[in-house]
């Protein structure tokens, strides 16, 4: 499996270093205040006020006209791609992209949508990847209508496209007569990774969303963005797949206090995941990818430990990761400090000895 956590253990000590994603984040006590003060109203008719200056605040930070709340990032991807598309429609994303590999076969399943999977090392497509992926238009193959990328790309390891890169895919894309959407699950980390800003990255991309249950700390939602024709048409789909809502204030007020007070934090995730590719790499026999934002991958085969039984036997030492690609994914976040860190190193590194 592409995904694996470790089986669940009732004998299993209790967890007390959660590294398994970035959704395992618990609203903080403030978070959790500015929920219960929330004014709300009935999303679904569009008289809810925090999510409405949720969705005006997303707008502004991406530079489009407009942007709807979602109770998941996957429903941004599948709703924005049921938008772009029609049934026998073709799509380019990276193999490794969360359409194809996250996403349970919902754009298969809902749109009857073709979606091409582009090599590309750590999570990316080269623009010449792409250029050579396009085709003519005939009858004889299907129309190719919008070509996706994932800012950063998870299973690549966190990894930040460039934004000239960005730039590149996507004139490529207009130019052939293609639609663009970016996956900003963690487009923010991107952002404060590189110091570019959030609306430099996603300009020249129809439409784009951001995630605010993974490093940003909300319980829950994603906002994606485009213009306002788009958007319209986004919300018929919405409404069908059942992504309406009603008092969801109380969960846009969430994200409205993450992007008030968790977004430049998520440079301490980062600081985080280098401190513990340094650590991991100091072990003998442990392959570790550098990491460029919050995840960490690595490898103890060569250590002498297999990666699924170095998560074993961390579960028993109260630490939780997961198996991904045949990989060990590490991901921190604002509920995991320096100190349990040094902490999980200080456990692998005793795993590996007593190997």
């Amino acid at each position: 499996m592409l995904y694996t956590p470790p089986p669940r253990d009732p004998n299993a000590p209790p967890l007390r270093i959660n590294l398994l994603s970035d959704t395992q984040t618990r609203p903080t006590p403030a978070m959790r205040e500015a929920m219960a003060r929330a004014e709300v109203g009935d999303e679904q008719i569009g008289d809810d006020p925090t999510v409405n200056l949720l969705c005006d605040r997303v707008a502004d930070l991406l530079d489009k006209e407009a942007a709807v709340f979602m109770p998941s990032g996957t429903m941004c991807n599948v709703a924005a791609t049921l938008t772009h598309c029609r049934a026998g429609d073709e799509i380019l994303a990276h193999e490794t992209a969360h359409l194809i590999a996250r996403e349970g076969g919902a754009h298969a399943a809902l749109g009857g949508f073709q979606i091409t999977p582009l090599a590309g090392a750590d999570g990316q497509f080269s623009p010449d990847t792409l250029r050579q992926a396009l085709h003519p238009r005939t009858r004889y193959q299907p129309p190719q209508v919008l070509v996706s990328v994932e800012q950063t790309a998870n299973i690549g390891g966190g990894t930040i496209w460039k934004k000239s890169a960005l730039d590149e895919v996507a004139q490529i894309a207009k130019t052939a007569g293609l639609a663009t959407h970016m996956d900003g699950a963690r487009l923010l980390n991107a952002c404060v990774a590189t110091g570019i800003a959030a609306r430099d990255m996603a300009n020249g991309w129809d439409s784009a969303w951001i995630d605010f249950s993974k490093g940003l700390g909300a319980p829950i939602g994603g906002v994606l963005a485009g213009s306002r024709a788009f958007i319209d048409e986004v919300w018929r789909w919405k409404q069908r797949l059942g992504g309406s809502m009603r008092q969801a204030g109380i969960c846009a007020a969430a994200c409205i206090y993450a992007l008030d007070h968790h977004v430049a934090r998520l440079a301490d995730d980062h600081a985080n995941a280098r401190s513990l590719a340094r650590g991991l790499s100091q072990i003998e026999g442990m392959e570790v990818q550098e990491p460029e934002t919050n995840l960490v991958f690595f490898k103890p085969g060569n250590a002498g430990i297999p990666g699924e039984k170095m998560v074993t036997e961390l579960r028993k030492r109260g630490v939780l990761l997961a198996m991904m690609d045949g990989r060990i994914r590490a991901c921190t976040h604002l509920d995991v400090s320096a100190a349990m860190i040094d902490e999980t190193v200080g456990h692998v590194r005793e795993i590996v000895r007593i190997a």
